[in-house]
């Protein structure tokens, strides 16, 4: 039965999934999801949507996946060796690797699937810069050759977010890049469902049954992939109420999102498990480096002598279980933490900041916020900015549009009277902050980088220095030397991070912890 979106969002949950196939679906254990979003691209590489990202995560299998700690792990790699120059990585992949379709997994599926992702992702465009070739030396069995050595290798085929390394067999993977796939053949534990998909409404998987999986325990998104349900059908609820109410009624097993206030929701509801999410989230304010007045460096660390992390946290979230102070741009938690540089002392310095605009010869322009009015991570943070730059002196504007145009105007280095911006927010999941070359804010690439345009040849060059270096412990240190770098020069201002909340049956059992909604080893009785 096919129905249309509006049709959908008329119906109940259960009378949604009772259109999905329940032919297909008679006497197989199956789980019912709710996702954060709806899901309409299919190609994980075309597009950096976490929804698209989560659902490719179900069907395709990585060369390596991080752990709940967020290190590199081998996943579809059996064994690996490096040359002793550090210029030939040499990959051999594990025994049982199938795709979908029935053909084995091969090393040239590998290197048609590294060569799309690297034409996309900003860690692959590095890498494919300093490699000079990529070879099958058997069926199982592939070499990179670079011609400068690549340390983070691991952590580039580990990448979770925002457009991960996926295998797909050669003759999908050689497709051009720039071209949206439309057919689904992955190797990894569930196989995607295309005649029950319904862009924007529901969609479906079923048990890979030949897939073998690791036998490390499951950790975050790494180890052993161990599918114990038939079936997963996922219904999109533009409603987050409705998503709830579903879950509390059992029509629903799962909801993969629900914030600090709503799960107050579900309390009390013995037949549901409320859980704080593995991979929190860090909002951000993000100044336009390419026009006045955040092109003065001393503009920009008057704003930042006035924000502390712990105003916007208890303003935007209030649950101080639902929220931390973080010094680290890469994230607290992670391999590559550090409080380094961190200026925040909780409390605001109004003085230094307005001795610092006196410095900069600020004249009391009015500057121009915007902010997205239909997403509600965002809701609190411009009211509380422009209540800080009052503060200190600087008049603003906050000037609120739709998400779609949000990103447009944000993407814009021009002036406001050509339709450009001075100061937004951002909202990142952590897993997109954890690498040195893939954190967006560390783009510095001036008018060519990621929004905010910050310009900084220093870090560029600090970014060469990680990307060439191979020992842990000097990466490090250069992380150190960007964090400090970033603070000084005041890249952006990090406003803590916070949890959002996943909720599912009691039924529901060994639900993995993971920055990504998963559905492997989880067991439904």
């Amino acid at each position: 039965m096919l129905i249309n979106r509006r049709e959908a969002l008329a119906l109940s949950a259960g009378a949604l999934f009772a259109t999905m196939n329940p032919a297909r679906a008679q006497g197989k254990k199956t789980l019912r999801l709710a996702p954060h979003a709806a899901l309409r691209v299919l190609d994980p590489v075309v597009t950096n949507a976490y929804i698209t990202r989560n659902h490719a995560f179900m069907v395709y299998d990585t060369l390596f996946a991080v752990d709940a700690q967020y290190r590199p792990q081998p996943q579809m790699v059996k064994e690996w060796s490096i040359s002793p120059d550090k210029l030939a990585y040499t990959f051999t992949l594990r025994d049982g690797l199938a795709f979908h379709d029935g053909q084995p997994v091969t090393a040239a599926d590998c290197i048609a699937s590294i060569a799309r992702w690297a034409k996309k992702d900003v860690i692959g465009l590095r890498l494919a810069a300093v490699t000079t070739g990529m070879e099958a030396l058997d069926d199982k069995s592939f070499r990179i050759s670079l011609k400068e050595p690549f340390g983070p290798m691991f952590e580039a085929f580990a990448r979770p977010s925002s457009i991960p390394l996926y295998v797909m067999p050669k003759r999908i993977a050689d497709l051009p890049a720039d071209k949206v796939l439309e057919e689904v053949v992955g190797s990894g534990p569930f196989r995607f469902l295309p005649a029950e998909f319904r862009p924007g409404v529901s969609w479906a998987y079923e048990r890979n049954e030949k897939y073998v999986p690791r036998s490390e325990p499951a950790s975050g998104l790494a180890g052993g992939k161990v599918v114990k349900v038939d079936r997963v059908e996922v219904v999109w609820f533009p409603s987050r109420q409705t998503a709830i109410n579903a879950l509390a009624k059992g029509e629903i097993d799962l909801l993969e999102s629900l914030n600090a206030d709503q799960r107050s929701l579900l309390q009390g509801n013995k037949d549901v498990v409320v859980r704080r999410k593995a991979g929190p989230s860090a909002s951000t304010i993000r100044f336009n480096w390419a026009q006045p007045p955040f092109d003065n460096l001393k503009v920009r660390q008057a704003v930042q002598a006035v924000v502390t992390q712990q105003d916007y946290m208890d303003a935007s979230i209030g649950d101080p279980e639902s929220y931390q102070i973080c010094p680290a741009f890469f994230g607290c938690g992670t391999p590559l933490e550090t409080a380094i540089g961190f200026p925040d002392t909780g409390k605001p310095n109004l003085a230094k900041a307005k001795a610092l605009l006196q410095e900069a010869g600020y004249k009391g322009e009015k500057v121009v916020i915007i902010t997205p009015g239909d997403v509600a991570s965002f809701a609190p943070l411009a009211p509380l900015t422009q209540q800080l730059l009052r503060q200190i002196g600087i008049p603003s504007e906050i000037q609120t549009m739709e998400w779609s145009a949000f990103l447009a105007r944000r993407a814009k280095p021009e002036p406001v009277a050509e339709g450009g911006w001075n100061l937004a927010h951002a909202v990142f999941d952590r897993i997109d902050l954890i690498s040195p070359l893939g954190n967006l804010n560390f783009d510095a690439r001036g008018k060519a980088a990621y929004t905010g345009f910050v310009d900084d040849p220093e870090t560029e060059a600090l970014k060469g220095r990680y990307q060439r270096e191979t020992d842990p412990a000097k990466q490090k240190a250069i992380v150190e030397e960007m964090q400090k770098r970033a603070y000084q020069q005041v890249f952006y201002i990090p406003l803590g991070t916070y949890f959002d909340y996943e909720a599912f049956r009691a039924t529901v059992s060994d639900y993995v912890p993971s920055a990504v909604m998963v559905a492997w080893d989880v067991s439904k009785a």
